[in-house]
């Protein structure tokens, strides 16, 4: 998988209306096939009167668990088009649910493949998307002196500052991307002329903010 990798973390609702059907994507997030099932069965009650509840999901940071369901609509014109669009965006760890309500026209195959996609992207640009990083925690010690160089390269590499302490040093801990680790202590290092203390480097998972974004040609 690498040292990164996208998850759902809040989802959200969306509706798309073609030929007066109308579309709305439900998505949640999940850390295993219960949850999913378990808010499949809850969108399908909800919506008991719809003639159909597709839905598809991922779940693992290899995508261990895929799953989907046509829910009546012709074979592959929902569900796997649906599973696409996670796997297309990297989404892990999410559910969703597109919930049809019939408008009496039929769209054919190719327009349900569109409609179904359309649905998940619409209801993922809705949603909160985060990238789930590996990386290192790492407390920094210095004096008042090297704090100001050190803000600059934080700055410089888009690192979010986890804690700071000021007493007769200051103290900061930091989460950083593993590819960046070793650059940043070699640059706060010769910044600060060796002045900087670097301790409790310790391995960890974190959160960055991330979106997903379509061009207009994928809906074409």
């Amino acid at each position: 998988m690498g040292n990164s990798y996208k998850i759902l973390y809040e989802g959200r609702s969306a509706e798309i209306v073609e030929k007066k059907s109308r579309f709305i994507a439900y998505l949640l997030p999940v850390e295993n096939g219960e949850e999913a099932v378990a808010f499949i069965e809850k969108i399908k009650k909800e919506n008991w009167d719809a003639r159909h509840n597709c839905y598809a999901f991922v779940v693992g940071q290899n995508n261990e668990l895929q799953r989907f369901s046509d829910d009546g609509e012709p074979g592959g014109t929902a569900g796997k088009p649906m599973l696409d669009v996670l796997l297309k965006e990297g989404i892990h760890n999410c559910v969703v649910v597109v919930t049809r309500y019939f408008g009496g026209v039929l769209l054919g195959t190719g327009g349900l493949v569109r409609a179904y996609s359309k649905a998940v992207k619409e209801g993922l640009k809705a949603s909160i998307i985060k990238e789930k990083v590996l990386g290192e925690e790492i407390v920094i010690t210095t004096d008042y002196n090297g704090i100001g160089k050190i803000q600059y390269i934080i700055a410089e590499m888009n690192i979010k500052i986890h804690e700071e302490e000021y007493t007769d040093v200051v103290k900061v801990t930091l989460k950083i991307r593993k590819e960046n680790c070793d650059k940043f202590i070699n640059d706060v290092t010769e910044a600060t002329a060796g002045k900087v203390v670097v301790r409790d480097r310790e391995e960890c998972w974190f959160l960055e903010e991330t979106s997903v974004e379509y061009d207009e040609e994928d809906d074409i």
